[in-house]
């Protein structure tokens, strides 16, 4: 978890960057009950297998994981429920004009604390084919090699 200028990072989908191209980002609240705030306050979230739609004008995101809280009892909820975001409607209204566009979709990037508020990055992403993601894993090496002989040269 990384903290820096009172956002402390809960959740990344790093796959979401390995396997889209983002080509615009929105922060979003979220609706949670009690216990999920006190989950994640934890660090027990996962946005691996989520995806978000809109639906009647408005944005849920499905297959959030939260886990229960341990000493919620019956106050928890389920931990895949649906979950609202919470967005103005000109962000609604101008994301669902985005995604009218082909191939273009929307991915959950990060969860995390905002001044004691939980925010959601959403992207709206275009899929990568076989060749980029071949292509962003060459310039890693690259990138890799590049540092591990200038550790090398300064020792």
């Amino acid at each position: 978890m990384a903290k820096t200028k009172g956002i402390k990072l809960i959740a990344n989908n790093k796959k979401a960057f390995h396997d889209y191209f983002i080509e615009d980002t929105y922060e979003t609240g979220i609706a949670l009950a009690g216990t999920e705030v006190k989950s994640l306050r934890m660090g027990k979230c996962s946005i691996k297998e989520s995806f978000i739609r809109v639906e009647r004008g408005e944005v849920f995101i499905y297959g959030m994981h939260i886990s229960p809280y341990e000493k919620g009892n019956i106050f928890n909820k389920d931990p895949l429920r649906v979950r609202k975001l919470l967005l103005h409607r000109y962000e609604i209204n101008k994301i669902e004009g985005k995604l009218k566009e082909k191939g273009l979709t929307l991915v959950p990037l990060k969860v995390y604390f905002k001044d004691s508020l939980v925010k959601v990055e959403i992207g709206v992403a275009r899929g990568k084919k076989l060749y980029d993601k071949r292509q962003d894993i060459a310039k890693k090496d690259q990138r890799r090699e590049a540092e591990r002989d200038f550790k090398v040269r300064n020792l």
